[in-house]
């Protein structure tokens, strides 16, 4: 499956970074990413050999949109039928589309993933977490488009816009006045008895948060074998263990006792889930590694396997589950994006090439607050202290309700 993305660059550079080194990748602005390139396939690491680097530098708007929302409510309903209205009456020729199911809203085409489906500029999600994951889920082969998430009442880390800021955030994303941050995702395979590998190479499983190995239903603990780069690691005695992104680290990891790590990090974190073993703690390995977990034959019982808390396996004693980075991360629209155009250098944060529209906006002068560039403020740091209210005491619980008033 193909995509028209403005992003293949951006990938490009993030991927080599997570292949040589675990230093922290950078943000990048949506204006400097083409939507159409013509491609050549780069070799210098296992991560960068489905990449491609540019060679046509035509810079569009996006020309489709995909919308995917939670369970339709008569919010979600308004919600969509607003955003129709809006993308009808300011940028007529895009194409809207909604994927496949008995309510697909009046205005929009049907879409359906598969290599044959048409391809999307940028992904439009109404509702928690939970609707990014499933967006995520619908790209399985090939470069994710970026995905611009809007909150419909339910708090979360990956919700940068409530929806009564559709039209500002919406008229950045066509302007190109945005940045994304490439949230890593993991590519999961699995292996049989034999060692051999079960299933073709295009079906491997695309996560984003987590793959959770867990004794399910049965009363025993699991006794599961950890191989990093193919050397042996550790026999685990637990409940389970979980391998997750950046992004998942506050998720069901944390939960578990696991580290909190920062999404534009390049990393793999194993936290086990309640180890017989005092001593067993929460690992991070760089993103390059490759993390199988093989349930031993010793193990009284098969295992249960979920990710993303949405799909699950049963693994029997000697099955295993490889997983490692994902070529293809999901970029999300920063909620910081829509402030300073400048980065906490001075420095501008966007390579010199960018759309018509940008070079326009910034020969006029004109920074609408909002919706000019990458901005000064840490999405995830203002998150972390609003939602988990981290390290929080008294006093500083109040501070924070304080701030949003």
């Amino acid at each position: 499956m193909s995509f028209r993305l403005p992003l293949l660059s951006s990938l490009k550079r993030s991927l080599i970074s997570v292949a040589t080194t675990s230093r922290q990748a950078p943000t990048h602005s949506a204006r400097a990413l083409p939507h159409r390139c013509r491609a050549e396939v780069i070799r210098s690491s296992r991560l960068a050999r489905g990449l491609a680097t540019t060679a046509d530098r035509r810079y569009t708007l996006p020309q489709s949109i995909l919308i995917v929302n939670k369970r339709r409510t008569d919010d979600v309903n308004e919600a969509i039928k607003t955003l129709l209205q809006y993308i009808r009456k300011n940028y007529p020729g895009v194409r809207v589309f909604h994927e496949d199911r008995p309510d697909i809203p009046e205005g929009a085409e049907v879409w359906s993933p598969g290599p044959d489906a048409p391809p999307i500029d940028l992904v439009v999600t109404l509702g928690g977490d939970g609707t990014i994951l499933h967006a995520s889920s619908l790209f399985k082969v090939g470069a994710v488009p970026p995905v611009l998430s809007f909150s419909m009442g339910t708090l979360g880390f990956l919700l940068p816009f409530h929806i009564d800021d559709y039209a500002k955030a919406l008229d950045s994303a066509f302007a190109g006045r945005v940045t994304v941050l490439n949230r890593m995702r993991l590519a999961c395979t699995f292996q049989g008895r034999d060692g051999a590998r079960v299933g073709a190479p295009c079906e491997d499983w695309q996560v984003m948060n987590e793959v959770a190995l867990h004794r399910g239903s049965s009363p025993h603990l699991n006794t599961i074998d950890v191989f990093v780069d193919g050397q042996h690691l550790t026999e685990a005695v637990s409940d389970g263990l979980i391998v997750s992104t950046p992004t998942g680290s506050t998720a069901y990891s944390l939960s578990a006792g696991g580290p909190i790590v920062h999404p534009s990090l390049s990393a793999i974190v194993l936290t086990p889930i309640c180890p017989r073993s005092l001593s067993f703690r929460p690992l991070v390995f760089p993103a390059n590694s490759k993390i199988t977990l093989r349930i031993s034959e010793r193990s009284r019982a098969s295992a249960g396997l979920s990710m993303d808390g949405q799909v699950s396996h049963v693994l029997s004693p000697g099955e295993s589950v490889t997983v490692q980075a994902s070529l293809y991360p999901i970029p999300c629209i920063n909620r910081s994006s829509i402030a300073d155009p400048l980065d906490r250098s001075g420095a501008s944060s966007v390579s010199p090439t960018r759309t018509e529209e940008g070079l326009a906006a910034e020969e006029g002068g004109k920074r609408e607050g909002e919706g000019a560039g990458p901005g000064t403020e840490d999405d995830w740091v203002r998150d972390i202290n609003n939602l988990l209210q981290y390290n929080a005491t008294f006093r500083s619980k109040a501070l924070l309700r304080h701030s949003r008033t």
